[in-house]
């Protein structure tokens, strides 16, 4: 009885904290991200009050805290959508992952943390925060610009790649065999391919059979079905976000519009927990040692991110502004950084690495915001300067500024 009281108060105090955290977020229009990892590094391991009755229950919580964010993701987009942003946007989407992988996996290597830890850091450095730039894009009043659908299209193929990849991590974090590692991606490849042609063909049906008018009966159909489906994907080694995310692209029109409202308070209560639950398990001290690599990847990929969204807004026709507008909205990385990082820091390959992934979150959450309200008139007072001092016009200046903010809505 005297541990449930205290399981209790302990828990409470928990979820009150991030409450005030996540008010404070929003008084001040950021991010609650960075602010819940540090309520973790406080309430964890070398924090100044850690956790004890209650760690158990926030570990449970944090696993359905993931497979709530990938579940939601998947219910934004419909398989059609899909399909048509792959055959579209792929080149994009390729330029994304070179440029924005290969610094983590350059520098995994450089620290000497080997194959698989660079292979986990990639993941970390490439993904950016499909939430946090969809709040800053709102905040900004950006989402009907013209360059906005050469973002959202970079973030979709960037959801969709991370069902191929979250098997690969996964698979090579359980030290399986490369053959074993063939069929795990194989697996996941085939349950990707057959979902997305039944949420085509046979879409309606599927919702049509969790569709209820009772919303309690809804909320409780829809996740029981996630659970399952991603215990299931869990037990093949395929990644229990995967079969989250599978089951939201599987549902779609008012079933998933249903389902996201109900659903959205407690992917909102559990992914706060996730985030606390990653900072326990990163001591505080370990964080200055690789605070300085932190930043160097920070500052490298910030470069990547905005060549990124210049180069898919360029390729879109959309003019040098826009162009620069989408790179740095794209800076932002956060929820599905944090779940790669996670699942490194689970399996012990490097004790280092979730303390680097912690230290480049924070940066980057915090530095999004910024990037994505300066990077345009910064980079068009330098090329204006060097207009006037003689210099060669850049590529596109020539173009009508036909992508303000005010000219370029649709």
């Amino acid at each position: 009885m005297q541990s449930s009281a205290v399981f209790l108060i302990e828990f409470g105090c928990l979820i009150l904290g991030l409450g005030l955290l996540g008010r404070f977020a929003g008084r001040f229009r950021f991010s609650p991200i960075p602010l819940y990892l540090l309520a973790g590094l406080a309430f964890g391991e070398g924090g100044l009050l850690p956790l004890g009755a209650s760690e158990d229950f926030v570990a449970v919580g944090a696993e359905i805290g993931v497979i709530l964010l990938l579940l939601m993701l998947g219910l934004e987009y419909t398989a059609t959508d899909l399909v048509s942003h792959l055959r579209t946007h792929y080149p994009a989407g390729l330029v994304d992952a070179v440029l924005n992988a290969l610094p983590g996996a350059v520098l995994a290597v450089l620290l000497g943390w080997g194959p698989v830890a660079a292979v986990v850091l990639a993941g970390v450095t490439w993904v950016s925060s499909s939430g946090v730039i969809a709040k800053i894009l709102g905040d900004l009043g950006r989402l009907g610009n013209r360059e906005t659908p050469a973002v959202l299209s970079i973030l979709v193929l960037e959801d969709l790649s991370m069902a191929v990849y979250l098997p690969i991590v996964t698979a090579l974090l359980a030290g399986v065999s490369l053959a074993a590692g063939g069929v795990t991606l194989a697996i996941a490849v085939g349950v990707l391919t057959l979902v997305l042609v039944l949420a085509v063909r046979f879409g309606r049906l599927v919702s049509r059979f969790v569709s209820s008018d009772d919303p309690e009966k809804l909320l409780l159909v829809v996740l029981g079905v996630t659970l399952v489906v991603a215990g299931v994907a869990q037990q093949l080694q395929v990644s229990a976000a995967v079969g989250a995310f599978l089951v939201g692209i599987a549902l779609s029109g008012e079933v998933a519009e249903g389902a996201t409202s109900l659903l959205a308070p407690l992917r909102d209560l559990f992914a706060a927990v996730f985030f606390v639950f990653f900072g326990l398990h990163t001591d505080p001290a370990s964080i200055p040692p690789v605070l300085l690599p932190a930043l160097a990847l920070a500052a490298v990929t910030t470069a990547t991110k905005i060549a990124t969204g210049y180069w898919a807004a360029r390729r879109a026709g959309i003019g040098p502004r826009g162009r620069w507008r989408a790179g740095g909205t794209l800076v932002a990385r956060g929820e599905f950084s944090i779940v790669i990082a996670g699942l490194a820091v689970t399996s012990g390959i490097e004790p280092s690495l979730g303390p680097l992934a912690t230290a480049y979150v924070l940066i980057l959450v915090l530095l999004g915001p910024l990037t994505a309200r300066w990077t345009e008139p910064l980079a068009t007072r330098l090329t204006g300067r060097s207009r006037r001092r003689g210099a060669p016009v850049p590529p596109g200046a020539h173009e009508a500024l036909d992508d303000q903010d005010t000219a370029g809505r649709t």
